[in-house]
């Protein structure tokens, strides 16, 4: 059985939590409320599970120290039908919690189908499996459990994070290329998209390696918080005690979309060459990261 319980948690943070899983609520049930098809008639959230920092006990909240590190709420929503996990359903929500007033603790959510998840359980992915054993369960529809998860053979698991490191990386490292050739350029949209792409595969690829999993998501913000959660010498990265920092590191944020589509995207030349530095040693970090796991693998295996 999973866990249920939050009381390892300050009361101010466990009313945050009810406080999530209230507009939650609320936006999903308005999202689906006027659904003609099936599947939006009868669709429910099943769960709501906490993982990550807060679930294990091990969060850091320290937004006013030199760091500014504040980890954030992760939370694994289970919906009925995966065609309710379409982004279409839940940017209402996502966009309550960032502009929620009594909500200080930053919030992230994937969202997969209750088959999803047990697939995953059942292929040992280590997301889903970590998830299975640490998260702690705040909703419930029902009471049918998750799948028990499976082990993957040491050979097998080095086999997929091998992969993972040998694809994922070297195309991390191309877009940081094109970025610096668009930047000697003066081509500063460009550069910003590609620096983007730059820094969302090398997240992606560090969840692969050590999960086998990374979520479908373009936003550097969450993509950041869940590698962060992996290992905390990610969170070193990127300095968050000086206000220019953080406001470059979310305009780059949007620059899938707007810096392609938008004439009032901007990005200063300065901020384009401190985040791109800073690209570079986050590669650097997650390369060494990601060694050392497959080295631990591959003693799994001989051992």
């Amino acid at each position: 059985m999973m866990k249920t319980s939050i009381d390892h948690l300050p009361e101010k943070k466990q009313r945050e939590l009810a406080r999530i899983m209230e507009l939650i609520h609320e936006e999903f049930d308005d999202a689906i409320a006027d659904g003609t098809t099936e599947f939006k008639k009868k669709g429910r959230i099943l769960k709501m599970i906490l993982f990550g920092s807060y679930a294990r006990g091990d969060w850091v909240d320290e937004p006013h120290t030199m760091k500014g590190y504040r980890s954030d709420y992760d939370l694994l929503i289970v919906v009925n039908n995966r065609k309710l996990a379409d982004f279409a359903y839940w940017y209402k929500a996502k966009d309550r919690l960032i502009r929620d007033r009594g909500l200080e603790t930053p919030t992230n959510f994937i969202v997969h189908s209750r088959r999803e998840v047990n697939t995953a359980l059942r292929e040992g992915q280590y997301f889903f499996t970590d998830m299975r054993r640490d998260g702690i369960v705040l909703y419930e529809l029902d009471d049918e459990p998750l799948a028990e998860p499976r082990t993957l053979a040491p050979g097998a698991a080095y086999k997929l994070a091998e992969e993972y490191f040998d694809d994922r990386l070297p195309s991390a490292r191309d877009f940081l290329d094109a970025f610096r050739f668009a930047l000697t350029k003066g081509r500063l949209k460009n550069a910003s998209f590609q620096l983007h792409q730059a820094i969302e595969n090398t997240y992606s690829a560090l969840l692969l390696v050590l999960t086998n999993y990374s979520p479908p998501s373009h936003k550097l913000t969450f993509l950041r918080a869940l590698a962060e959660e992996q290992d905390r010498r990610i969170a070193e990265v990127w300095p968050r005690d000086q206000q220019r920092y953080r406001a470059w590191f979310n305009t780059l944020n949007e620059a899938y979309v707007k810096a392609r589509y938008s004439k009032h995207y901007d990005i200063s030349d300065e901020a384009l060459a401190w985040l791109g530095e800073r690209t570079a040693e986050l590669q650097r970090v997650v390369e060494e990261i990601c060694r050392g796991h497959l080295r631990r693998l591959k003693e799994a295996v001989v051992g």
